[in-house]
């Protein structure tokens, strides 16, 4: 299995990104995906995550509003919108897979198999 997280880089306060990911080696229909994040110093958090049928998905308050996820299964992939994006955005973005239906989990123990990272900077 292989994640390939692309699209980040460094943009201004209140800019807009997209993230993609681009799966490989699994049953893609098969799987939750998600989005964590880690900033330097911190521990790895959840962003959000997304239904195998691309229907349903959850989003850390933090970005609630700003970001948006989606799937496209005909490409095995999985996008993150991020909008209005602030300094506290900054950190490396993983995109992560969950064999199963949860798609509320939250920690990264739940998800089986991750991405390599793509880092994000907002700049002030």
């Amino acid at each position: 299995v292989q994640l390939q997280a692309s699209g980040g880089g460094l943009v201004q306060v209140g800019d807009s990104l997209r993230l993609s990911c681009a799966a490989s080696g699994l049953t893609f229909r098969g799987y939750v995906m998600a989005w964590f994040r880690q900033a330097p110093g911190k521990e790895r958090e959840f962003v959000a995550s997304i239904n195998s049928s691309g229907v349903r998905k959850n989003y850390a308050d933090s970005v609630l509003g700003r970001f948006t996820m989606s799937r496209d299964s005909a490409k095995n992939m999985v996008f993150l919108q991020m909008n209005s994006l602030k300094p506290e955005d900054t950190a490396v973005y993983y995109c992560a897979a969950q064999y199963g239906t949860n798609f509320y989990a939250r920690a990264p123990r739940d998800y089986h198999y991750w991405g390599q990272g793509t880092l994000v900077t907002v700049s002030s």
